[in-house]
């Protein structure tokens, strides 16, 4: 759990530029910076787990994937309702929270399943 909860701050805060955090909540040309942004928690889950336990190399195909929809579904919602900092909406923190609270679950339950095997 350490580890992943690592990687996601790693990927989702130090390695994550404006271009990826803007560009993957828009209606459109969104698929490219959310493809780069997951692309990079790949790249990271994948080199952490190949050091620690490398027979679960497919966990970071799995968070992946996952991290692809969760946070595809945080942009159809910001986009559809305009939900942004500079608009002040009062849900901008509630979807952060959402979308953050949904990817340490993501890692909790990674973590039980590598463990129990």
């Amino acid at each position: 759990m350490l580890l992943l909860t690592a990687k996601h701050i790693i990927a989702d805060f130090m390695l994550q530029n404006a271009w990826m955090a803007i560009g993957k909540d828009q209606k459109t040309g969104w698929a490219l910076p959310l493809l780069a942004h997951c692309l990079v928690h790949l790249a990271v889950a994948l080199a952490l787990i190949l050091v620690v336990a490398p027979r679960f190399w497919y966990v970071a195909f799995v968070d992946f994937v996952i991290h692809i929809i969760v946070d595809r579904c945080k942009g159809i919602c910001a986009s559809h309702f305009g939900v942004t900092l500079e608009s002040g909406h009062p849900w901008f923190w509630t979807l952060i929270g959402v979308d953050q609270a949904l990817h340490h679950l993501t890692g909790f339950a990674l973590s039980i399943y590598m463990a129990a095997n």
